[in-house]
């Protein structure tokens, strides 16, 4: 199986451009996320894709649960975060409500 990874950071950057706000340090933890050395392609998948290798990925991310609470208290809704699709974290929404 061959492994894809990116340059370190780009995945960083590419959360950051998606955030209006990048000059709170409660971002800090995105410096130590797995994904910010993986290519973005995994955690922002072509609708229809899959997110299995996100996941794997995000399952071995000590900040797993810290990715997935910004998610959620940010309302993020493209992508892989803290190991949850779009559709994962919406109807966590729905259900927690």
């Amino acid at each position: 199986m061959s492994e894809r990874f990116s340059p370190t950071g780009t995945i960083l950057r590419m959360h950051i451009d998606t955030i209006t706000t990048i000059t709170s340090p409660d971002l800090d933890w995105q410096q130590e996320a797995l994904c910010a050395q993986t290519g973005a392609d995994f955690f922002f998948p072509e609708p229809g894709s899959s997110v299995r290798e996100a996941k794997r990925i995000c399952g071995m991310c000590a900040i797993r649960s810290t990715c997935l609470e910004y998610a959620l208290d940010n309302d993020e809704r493209f992508g892989v975060w803290g190991g949850m699709s779009e559709k994962e974290r919406l109807e966590l929404r729905r259900t927690s409500h």
